[in-house]
């Protein structure tokens, strides 16, 4: 049996951060990873669509029947944490038209030129975040940097890595993983057609692919299925579907290898989280994967796109398993020094302490 639903009440919570689409994604990623920490902390809570049972929530038409209510504590008003242009717009409606008491926060992860709409609505936000100085580089506003971390305690290194992969049905196995959502975008082509490449000779070696398939990418994906099959490595590259939670940790700590393969990133927290789990990373030098992977102690950078660069660099540490471990170890140890997550949630807590403080309006 499913547990229940950690349930809050918006007249209870100071900080919201909403989820105000039902696909999966980063932005998802992020809530779920961020508010029961933040809620430990304090009255923070999340509203919206495709939350676990872990998350503490409140239901969306709490904002219509209880968003005039007095913020907890005294506070001036309530913190709308938004990471999309909807939850911008949402936050202003609630704010300017219906004249409830909040503030605007929005971070951003892109790394591109933003839409003049879009700009418009940063103007309008009482604080800024972006991910990553390269993030930070397109907001023509004041802002301040708050890196992503990650839950260190929740993702850990496995005791022994082959046990890990006999538990997940891989006796006797090494694992390279690539996780996320399928896609082009995230080059999954990109690691399958390593994997192709890479496993014939290496007979004690599987790849698997953990990730949502959306609608509008089920034809791109099959196309990896159908090759995979006619390669005649059906039992040995696995499409997993969706995955999260332990299932999800276990995975990453199983791996040997894990790869972030993509061609275009916001941010990438995979990296990250196969760091903390004791798994060497081969990344591609986008999104934050700089800043996070110190390349040649951590892990592997190679350039976006770059199939050739990719498989050599998979290679490079199935066939050094010893330096594959190294890496492991080494990663780990970055990620519990520079990246544990109660880094990202002090950091938002002052920037809310701070825009709270603001009592002129």
């Amino acid at each position: 049996m499913s547990a229940p639903p950690e349930r809050r009440r918006l007249a209870d919570t100071l900080v919201v951060a909403p989820n105000l689409h039902r696909r999966f994604s980063g932005v998802t990623a992020t809530v779920v990873a961020l508010v029961p920490r933040q809620a430990v902390r304090g009255a923070v809570a999340a509203t919206g669509f495709g939350l676990p049972a872990l998350v503490p929530r409140f239901p969306l038409r709490e904002l219509l029947t209880r968003g005039w209510s007095r913020p907890p504590g005294g506070a001036p008003a309530r913190v709308w944490h938004a990471r999309r242009n909807d939850e911008m717009i949402v936050g202003l409606l609630l704010r300017d038209l219906l004249r409830q008491k909040w503030r605007l926060v929005f971070t951003s992860a892109a790394q591109r030129r933003h839409t003049r709409f879009t700009r418009a609505l940063l103007a309008r936000m009482d604080a800024l975040v972006a991910t990553s100085p390269m993030a930070a580089a397109y907001l023509d506003a004041p802002h301040e940097i708050v890196g992503h971390g990650v839950d260190t305690a929740l993702f850990r290194p496995a005791v022994d890595k082959a046990a890990a992969m006999a538990a997940l049905g891989f006796p006797g196995m090494i694992g390279i993983g690539a996780f996320g959502r399928v896609r082009h975008n995230k080059g999954v082509d990109l690691f399958v057609d390593a994997a192709l490449a890479l496993l014939p000779a290496r007979p004690d070696v599987v790849a698997v692919v953990g990730g949502a398939i959306a609608p509008e990418h089920k034809a791109f994906a099959d196309a990896l299925k159908a090759r995979i099959a006619a390669a005649g490595l059906a039992d040995r590259v696995a499409f997993l579907g969706e995955i999260d939670g332990a299932k999800l940790r276990a995975w990453y700590a199983a791996m040997t290898v894990h790869c972030a393969p993509a061609r275009w990133e916001g941010f990438g927290l995979t990296p990250l989280e196969a760091m903390a789990s004791g798994t060497a990373t081969v990344a591609t030098r986008v999104g934050a994967a700089s800043l996070l992977v110190d390349d040649g102690t951590t892990g592997l950078l190679v350039p976006p796109d770059d199939g050739a660069a990719l498989t050599a660099a998979l290679a490079r540490l199935l066939d050094d398993r010893a330096l594959a471990a190294d890496m492991g170890r080494a990663g780990r140890r970055r990620a519990v020094a520079r990246f544990d997550l109660e880094g990202e949630v002090d950091a938002l807590a002052a920037i809310y302490a701070r825009i709270l403080a603001r009592r002129n309006d």
